[in-house]
């Protein structure tokens, strides 16, 4: 796998919309986002339809392929972050130019809907790619990143650091409306941690996607080769007990818990609305058969604050109903000098 460089100060971010055209109706939240990019001693440049809002697109297919063409041809971008997810980033997959991606490596980040793109570029193109935090959600937060994400952004994006992963303190499940009510931070919930499902250990390079977009991708050129795969997988406050038990039933009727060697799921909002150790018996259900280990309730998709997790960089991890060790194994950046 190709890693992009580390960031430095200095750097140029390119902000770009490949699906949903919520920027455009929230520029009080989006410039708060490139505020506390500003204030990390990174610069932003803005793609020329990120503000755009065509129904539930950022513009046209052909508008949201030439921002991204744009940010990865550009040398001064060193970062590309979407600003939110949506429904529509794998409408982009067929015009992209792979090759030219693979020959511009950069980081580039987002999650949720942009699962797509992160799969479609790892694969065809080898690049590492980052499902971490987001303009609006993240960036755009009352008074800038959490610190467990911030602490996870300097870590893994500057710092290259092989990262321990460790359950945050407190998360958030609060919802304030964008450049209506979010004008206060929002208040916090006591985290018990990752829980243990199966206990075992694990080798192989991460895979981070949420559920119902990876399943978009079944079938096509773009879903990912997931043998010997640690499946990092999470999903979004809309679903429901039972959508997200199709995903699992279809992820275990395609053979996919026969190829990976590990599973993390991330926290889930309240809002799903599983009942007490109801998810617990959906993965209990759909793992049966398959001896790897299995963690529950990680800091990383719809939830706040968030990990950040390099697909395509080598991991480990050990589980047991003692300890929890998920780490990275490689450094998740290109740690040499450029000459």
């Amino acid at each position: 796998m190709i890693k992009p460089q580390r960031l430095k100060k200095g750097d140029a971010i390119g902000i770009i919309s490949p699906s949903a055209g919520v920027a455009a109706v929230c520029p009080r939240r989006f410039e708060r986002g490139v505020k506390t990019i500003e204030s990390m001693g990174l610069k932003v440049k803005c793609g020329r339809n990120a503000l755009k809002k065509d129904e539930y697109m950022a513009g046209s297919i052909e508008e949201r392929v030439e921002d991204l063409h744009v940010m990865f041809q550009d040398p001064e971008v060193k970062a590309i972050i979407t600003t939110i997810g949506g429904t529509c980033s794998h409408q982009m997959l067929e015009y992209l130019d792979f090759a030219m991606i693979r020959d511009n490596p950069k980081i580039f980040m987002g999650y949720s809907d942009i699962t797509a793109l992160h799969l479609a570029i790892s694969k065809r193109s080898q690049l590492v790619t980052y499902l971490g935090p987001a303009i609006l959600p993240q960036f755009g937060e009352f008074g800038g990143l959490l610190s467990y994400t911030n602490k996870a952004f300097e870590d893994l994006l500057v710092k290259g650091n092989k990262v321990e992963y460790k359950s945050s303190h407190s998360f958030i499940m609060e919802h304030l409306w964008w450049d209506k009510e979010d004008n206060r931070k929002r208040d916090m919930t006591s985290n018990p941690g990752m829980k243990v499902l199966k206990e075992g250990t694990a080798e192989g390079e991460i895979i981070a996607a949420n559920m119902g977009v990876m399943l978009l991708l079944a079938g096509t050129s773009y879903f990912p080769d997931l043998e010997g795969k640690i499946l990092c997988i999470e999903d979004d406050e809309g679903e429901t007990p039972s959508s997200i038990d199709r995903y699992l039933t279809q992820m275990r009727q395609m053979g996919i818990f026969g190829k990976i060697s590990g599973l993390v799921v991330g926290r889930f909002h309240s809002n799903v609305g599983f009942k007490e150790g109801q998810l617990e018996s959906i993965l209990q259900r759909v793992t049966t058969g398959y001896n790897f280990p299995v963690i529950i309730g990680a800091d990383f998709g719809h939830t706040d604050p968030m990990m950040i997790l390099p697909n395509g960089i080598q991991a480990s991890l050990k589980a047991s109903n003692i300890n929890i060790d998920f780490r990275l194994t490689e450094s998740p950046v290109n740690l040499e000098k450029i000459s």
